[in-house]
C-alpha cells in the first residue's frame, strides 16, 4: 500500500522537522525518523489505531508529542496531519473535503 500527505500535512511535518533542526541536528533526525517508522506501521497495520472522528485514525509519534492523523483509502493511506498534539484539535479536519483533490 502506498501513501499520500495532504498539502498542508506535508508542510507542517516539514515546518517540524525544521523547528527541531534548529535545536540540534540530532533530535531532527530523531523525530524524521520516529515519523517515518509510524508512517511503516501504519502502512503495515493500518486498522491497529483508533478511529478519532469519523474514519480518521491516530498513531501517535514515540518521544515526540505528535500523532500522525490519517484515513485508510480503497488503495492508499491518506495523511491528514502530523499534528503537535498541543495544537488546537480539530484544525485538520476541513482538510477532509480535500483527500480525494488536493493530496499528492
Amino acid at each position: 500500500m502506498r501513501y499520500i500527505f495532504h498539502p498542508e500535512a506535508l508542510q507542517e511535518y516539514e515546518e517540524s522537522a525544521v523547528y527541531y533542526r534548529k535545536i540540534s541536528r540530532e533530535l531532527a533526525i530523531s523525530f524524521i525518523n520516529s515519523v517515518e517508522k509510524g508512517i511503516e506501521k501504519i502502512l503495515e497495520y493500518p486498522y491497529a489505531w483508533p478511529i478519532i472522528e469519523e474514519d480518521v485514525r491516530r498513531h501517535l509519534i514515540k518521544r515526540f508529542p505528535f500523532g500522525i492523523y490519517y484515513t485508510i483509502e480503497s488503495n492508499y493511506i491518506s495523511i491528514l496531519a502530523v499534528m503537535h498534539l498541543s495544537r488546537k484539535p480539530g484544525y485538520w479536519k476541513e482538510r477532509l473535503k480535500t483527500v480525494d483533490g488536493a493530496c499528492q
